[in-house]
């Protein structure tokens, strides 16, 4: 496991979008492959990954993209839904075809099909090249919560009450987040080429240093990355800790942007 402290959640989504420039600039096989997260901390990235777009004519024609998780209950197009925070946030702004973002289907009558149909589509477009995750402060990694099997593979499950707590600050009023999601499962996540999770601020310190140095274990679903054979955590100082002494320790640090 690869270990970057960066000053602040800015330089953190410089590094994230230098890996995903890195992916993109493969010029051989099959269409780039990008896994999506939603949450505070890939937003710097997204940003920045937009200005580049802009700015330096960095291009995703061709790629594809897969978010990780949805909301189940909420209508088509609701503003919180993340195919549309995703859209909002990134791929409107971008070149990327609309038809080539994929995402769970969260308003299907039967979410348990859903996810079977979305787990097949994973499969069939063959590995993620480069997944980008962030980290719940419980150590949930997409929507898999403590005491998901490492084994899981996308389907419906439901929210801990402190997750619904951490993203009530999105909705109008705590009792309108959803109880139900559909997230990609822990196997499907770690079955990425690359990941890169981002984590900003103290309030995901806890959850950091648990993932890096603490026992690997479905308590903390995170820990399931440090199996991973190419896999980089990106961090700001406020949520690796005064002391790096212990991630040093458990990991290597890296430099942003390059895999090893």
């Amino acid at each position: 496991m690869e270990i970057v402290v960066l000053d602040d959640p800015r330089a953190c989504g410089r590094a994230v979008a230098d890996a995903v420039a890195e992916a993109l600039a493969r010029d051989t096989g099959p269409p780039v492959t990008l896994g999506l997260a939603t949450g505070s901390s890939p937003l710097p990235a997204y940003t920045e990954l937009v200005r580049r777009h802009r700015d330096e004519g960095l291009s995703f024609a061709g790629a594809r993209a897969f978010l990780l998780d949805e909301y189940l209950g909420l209508p088509a197009g609701h503003p919180q839904s993340y195919r549309e925070v995703i859209r909002r946030e990134l791929t409107d702004h971008l070149d990327i075809d609309p038809a080539a973002v994929h995402a769970p289907d969260g308003t299907r009558a039967d979410p348990e099909a859903a996810a079977a149909d979305y787990e097949r589509l994973l499969a069939a477009s063959g590995p993620v090249d480069l997944q980008i995750l962030g980290i719940g402060g419980n150590g949930h990694i997409g929507f898999n919560e403590p005491g998901s099997p490492f084994g899981s593979r996308t389907r419906v499950t439901t929210l801990t009450a402190r997750t619904r707590a951490d993203n009530a600050r999105f909705f109008t009023r705590p009792a309108d987040v959803p109880h139900r999601v559909l997230t990609q499962g822990l196997a499907t996540i770690t079955g990425a080429r690359r990941i890169v999770l981002v984590a900003t601020g103290e309030s995901k310190r806890a959850a950091v240093a648990a993932t890096v140095a603490g026992p690997v274990t479905t308590a903390v679903p995170a820990t399931v990355l440090r199996d991973h054979p190419h896999c980089t955590l990106v961090l700001d100082r406020a949520a690796a800790g005064p002391d790096r002494a212990g991630l040093v320790a458990a990991g290597q640090v890296g430099t942003p942007g390059r895999g090893r």
